[in-house]
């Protein structure tokens, strides 16, 4: 496996880098799709794709080995400000709470923000330590198919209804104390990751 892959990607004091979590298994164009958006609309100098170990709510039946998905994610990634890391692996951690401890720990110099889409944000609740992770780092939240209305229904929409920052504001938000979200729409990919796994089973 690339060494690389086990570091943290090197950083500027000050930069402003959205931290793109998932399993990619398989990466696809909505994701592409998401750190795209995030990187233009809120200007963020890089993006790292953190491809996890695996996701502790998910069943771990069908996830294709890590660096295997690293490959992918890499292919797909492929924009000099997109970097692509698998630093969970070394942290030996899956939950995202703890990851952002280390990281702020590690480069306390950097302004981070969580990258998620919004498919995720139905079941953010049942992440450990969910409100840890909302009153740490500001959180950016992509519009997916299908994910739109959960941004009003949500406990964490809910929850921290008042943080939300105006989707014009958005170029904002990695400057900003947490707790603080904004919700982002953009063109909708219909691709997912589920849907390729069937169609390779096919």
């Amino acid at each position: 496996m690339d060494r690389d892959w086990m570091k943290l990607p090197h950083a500027e004091p000050g930069n402003r880098i959205g931290i793109f979590g998932g399993s990619f298994n398989p990466p696809h164009s909505g994701h592409r799709l998401v750190a795209s958006t995030v990187l233009k609309r809120l200007g963020l100098d890089q993006v790292w794709w953190l491809v996890t170990p695996g996701n502790p709510l998910k069943s771990h039946a069908d996830l294709a080995p890590l660096e295997r998905r690293l490959r992918l994610t890499a292919d797909l990634a492929d924009h000099p400000r997109m970097k692509v890391t698998a630093f969970e692996q070394v942290l030996g951690t899956p939950y995202t709470a703890r990851t952002l401890v280390a990281l702020r720990q590690m480069r306390p110099s950097v302004r981070f923000v969580w990258v998620m889409g919004a498919d995720n944000l139905a079941g953010f609740h049942r992440w450990q330590d969910w409100r840890d992770i909302v009153g740490s780092v500001p959180i950016a939240i992509v519009d997916r198919p299908g994910a739109s209305l959960s941004v009003m229904s949500s406990p964490m929409a809910k929850a921290y209804e008042k943080y939300r920052l105006p989707e014009e504001d958005a170029a904002l938000l990695p400057e900003m104390e947490a707790p603080i979200w904004t919700f982002l729409h953009t063109p909708l990919d219909r691709t997912s990751s589920t849907d390729l796994r069937l169609g390779q089973k096919r």
